[in-house]
């Protein structure tokens, strides 16, 4: 991989959906080329897939995220799956795991019943997202056309169009409200293993002030290296970044350290991501039996 790789691997991880095009222009290359390189990553194994990542509390659901010292992920996931279910499980170097795990209700109640069940597993941490008053203003309409970008986000609206008996037009527009909303991001899974290139790997920063602005002072000091946009989880920022050396990668955790408002930051490697979309697909199918036209969800 070189420089235009990860770039274009950093836009398609942030809007999958955007054209070859509009990235060739961006960066200043053929769309054609866009789409060569990006066939290339998918023949080597570097693309995975390409999916549909929706925060839980957007369908009115909670979610957990727990970092634990252990990789049998079989063995975590079924202790997990006494509370709730997988919503993401990414091994890390050093011998880590982070997970996310989705719960219907009673989040605090939840992460103690975690606490106590996994006994034979480390727990170094665990946090809940913020819970919050939702306001989806998502449609039936809305779901149906989510559900059939869950099969292949990258799909053309015409063949969507086709496939729920639905205007083009309707398709466009209920894309592009699904694009701007900031829970629901068209990303994709890659291997990191084999970027040989760069390291892509994670800083957790715990933040000690004001989340938002600390964030933006984040996003410029920072910009030129993320891979993807931050995610936000309570008190916590997750940077997404990428390193061409260890060394560079160090100092990239130190700089992140001495930032205003930030208490302390841990890094995380991933050798592996493995995402779940079952309980979407679940929490779509109930949600599309509401008598009500907007979604509206209170997560607790």
């Amino acid at each position: 991989m070189d420089n235009l790789d990860i770039k274009i691997l950093g836009r398609l991880l942030n809007n999958c959906r955007e054209s070859d095009r509009q990235i060739g222009k961006e960066l200043g290359i053929s769309g054609s080329s866009v789409r060569a390189r990006v066939q290339k990553m998918e023949k080597s194994g570097i693309i995975e897939k390409f999916t549909v990542k929706v925060d839980p509390p957007l369908l009115g659901l909670g979610v957990m995220y727990i970092v634990v010292s252990g990789q049998n992920v079989k063995s975590i996931l079924d202790q997990m799956s006494l509370v709730g279910k997988p919503f993401f499980v990414v091994p890390c170097i050093g011998g880590i795991t982070v997970c996310g795990i989705v719960v219907k209700e009673n989040l605090k109640e939840k992460i103690e019943i975690i606490k106590n069940l996994m006994k034979d597993i480390r727990i170094l941490s665990i946090f809940e997202a913020e819970s919050s008053y939702t306001d989806s203003n998502l449609t039936k309409t809305d779901l149906e056309i989510l559900e059939k970008l869950l099969e292949n986000p990258r799909q053309k609206i015409e063949i969507i169009s086709k496939n729920v008996n639905l205007s083009t037009k309707t398709i466009t527009r209920c894309i592009e409200k699904l694009n701007e909303n900031d829970s629901i991001q068209f990303t994709l899974v890659y291997d990191p293993t084999k970027i040989n290139e760069f390291i892509p790997h994670a800083i957790l920063a715990w933040i000690d002030n004001d989340l938002k602005k600390t964030l933006k002072i984040l996003e410029k000091k920072f910009l030129d290296s993320f891979l993807q946009i931050p995610f936000i989880a309570k008190n916590q920022i997750v940077l997404f970044m990428y390193s061409k050396d260890i060394y560079s990668m160090d100092e990239l955790v130190q700089k992140v350290r001495t930032t205003e408002n930030i208490k302390s930051a841990d890094l995380f490697i991933p050798k592996k991501m493995i995402f779940y979309n079952d309980w979407l697909k679940t929490a779509i199918k109930n949600s599309k039996t509401s008598p009500k036209l907007h979604l509206i969800y209170q997560t607790n």
